[in-house]
């Protein structure tokens, strides 16, 4: 393949983060969730649950548009081997970052690709490990009321004010903490055909 607008590029996902992200390629593309249930496993390892889940939502996605390359992705906060998700909720939120202060947690970000038409199906994970700053709850309180990030694991935007929470990342893939490894996600879309550059 050789032309970028060859095949059509989906992504399998309702969050604006990834959304801005995957818009940094300049590719055309199209936002398609998935109905994927989201719930972990029991005993299911942090790395497993994002690896799982990435490719379940690109799979599902990709059953109804065979033609189409899909990117899914998931992203789960691992606390000492215990997953924290998206908090949906103040309260919630409050007690992930009162447990994550002073501590470091690791972000488990996967992407996967897939075209059912060309057979192409690919996962990668990108870690990305996040020490907090030792927080007082009144740091935790007005960072939640300014940013809300309930739709977020862990409960760290770290593209906004979240970014303050934090007092080290270490990755190798700076997109990777928002929640779409774009590093790796550009080897994928090229190994399944999609031209970047």
């Amino acid at each position: 393949m050789t032309h970028a607008a060859a095949r059509p590029l989906i992504l399998a996902s309702t969050s604006v983060y990834r959304r801005a992200l995957l818009e940094r390629l300049r590719l055309p593309f199209t936002v398609h969730p998935s109905e994927v249930d989201e719930t972990p496993l029991p005993l299911e390892p942090t790395v497993q649950i994002a690896c799982r889940l990435a490719l379940a939502k690109a799979q599902s996605v990709a059953a109804m548009h065979p033609a189409a390359v899909v990117i899914g992705s998931d992203q789960v906060a691992d606390l000492d081997g215990q997953a924290l998700g998206k908090p949906g909720s103040h309260g919630r939120a409050v007690t992930q970052l009162q447990a994550m202060r002073g501590r470091t947690v690791l972000f488990q970000t996967a992407v996967a690709v897939v075209c059912v038409e060309s057979g192409f199906a690919q996962t990668e994970l990108a870690q990305v490990k996040v020490k907090f700053r030792r927080l007082s709850d009144a740091q935790i309180e007005a960072y939640l009321l300014a940013e809300t990030p309930y739709d977020c694991a862990g409960s760290a935007k770290s593209e906004g004010l979240g970014i303050a929470l934090l007092e080290r990342i270490d990755n190798d893939d700076p997109t990777a903490l928002v929640g779409l490894p774009l590093m790796r996600t550009c080897q994928m879309l090229e190994a399944a055909g999609i031209k970047l550059l």
